[in-house]
């Protein structure tokens, strides 16, 4: 295993360098490395690492939310408040919805396999949008509106909406009884116990910090606040909390009330997430299986993009009456393509159910991580410096 891990990280970083080298995003390497190493292709990495997968992806998706966190200034939240809200929900239930209806008379799918798959498509993913946001934030690209944290914000709370709702849908396709009051009870159960005990897990590191009766250097800190991070995310996702979205405020909170230590874990973060970033693009790419993605074939593609179409129109929806620009609002539709991490998670759950419909579930969900996961991170990068202001 450890062999393995070495190659991803090794191949991983040269095909990221390859990559940047041509301009594009260095993550689009990685995750072709993934796919070039993973059991669905050349089958080179041991089976011992893609067991314990999901725990590494998971690990570096709480390394680079905290750091998303430490970014986040008050100042900012609050501008992006209501904008962020509507930015998480409307763009979702339109992708979902319009997702269910395109496979209905597409696939002739029920409505109820039709959410599923609408559901399952319509999260964006934190593993792209996240590192990509922070990038623009220490450019200064879309800094004077808050652009990078109106994403950052939306998208973390949109993943929470699309799994919900997800679940209802499977839940009635397997023949468990589920209420819609409960499901509209239990987002705001997830979002708000999400973001409290991420407030109370960042107020125990910053009383553990500040005891006077041990003293914590630069790397003892860091190891606190990675340990409370990932038993709180762990936690978190026993008791169906959103608990990347508290990993996020736990760095809000930290940088509120302790900028000194947040600075210092800023720098420190960085330089894990240089190895935490290729673990989990590789292992990202790892999970696609190709012959899946070309079985889905035109139909799929014609699915995703009625899905992204419908996104991209609440997208506008949702900035509508705000302080942006169009050009601002084009690129937070550009920012809102990628899809990967929620889809690789999810994406194979209707098909473990046992559902007659699960096979094609998976391959279009594959499919969209092949086609828009790469489409999202070149068009971050490209439109960026063509359509935000750069902060001088």
């Amino acid at each position: 295993m450890l062999l393995s891990l070495m190659l991803l990280l090794i191949i991983g970083f040269i095909a990221a360098k390859l990559v940047s080298y041509i301009r594009l995003p260095g993550l689009i390497g990685m995750l072709v490395v993934g796919v070039v190493l993973g059991p669905y292709l050349f089958n080179i990495l041991d089976a011992n690492l893609l067991l314990v997968s999901q725990d590494l992806r998971h690990f570096a998706l709480v390394v680079i939310l905290i750091r998303a966190g430490l970014g986040l200034q008050r100042t900012n939240l609050k501008k992006v408040g209501l904008p962020a809200l509507k930015m998480s929900l409307i763009p979702c239930l339109f992708e979902g919805f319009s997702v269910m209806i395109a496979s209905y008379y597409l696939l002739d799918f029920s409505l109820i396999e039709g959410g599923m798959l609408g559901f399952i498509l319509a999260a964006v993913s934190p593993a792209v949008v996240v590192p990509s946001m922070i990038e623009l934030q220490e450019a200064g690209y879309g800094t004077n509106k808050g652009i990078p944290t109106l994403i950052l914000a939306g998208a973390s709370i949109d993943d929470v909406f699309a799994i919900t709702l997800f679940s209802f849908f499977l839940s009635a396709a397997v023949g468990v009884e589920q209420s819609i009051l409960s499901v509209i009870v239990k987002i705001p159960y997830t979002i708000i116990g999400g973001i409290v005990g991420g407030i109370v897990v960042a107020l125990i590191i910053v009383l553990v910090l500040r005891s006077k009766r041990v003293a914590f250097n630069q790397t003892e800190s860091l190891l606190i606040l990675l340990t409370f991070a990932v038993l709180y995310f762990y936690i978190g996702e026993k008791l169906e909390l959103a608990s990347l979205l508290g990993v996020m405020v736990l760095g809000f909170v930290i940088l509120d009330r302790e900028p000194k230590y947040a600075k210092q874990f800023s720098i420190s973060l960085a330089a894990i997430w240089v190895f935490a970033q290729i673990i989990l693009f590789t292992l990202v790419g790892a999970e696609v299986n190709i012959q899946l993605a070309l079985e889905a074939g035109v139909i799929g593609l014609v699915i995703i993009l009625v899905g992204l179409v419908a996104r991209s129109l609440g997208v506008l929806i949702a900035t509508a009456n705000t302080n942006l620009s169009f050009k601002e609002r084009v690129f937070c539709i550009i920012a809102y393509l990628p899809k990967a991490t929620v889809q690789a998670a999810i994406g194979s759950l209707p098909l473990t159910a046992g559902l007659e419909s699960g096979g094609v579930i998976l391959a279009i969900a594959v499919l969209s991580i092949v086609v828009t996961a790469p489409l999202g991170a070149i068009g971050i990068r490209l439109s960026a410096p063509r359509l935000l202001m750069k902060k001088s």
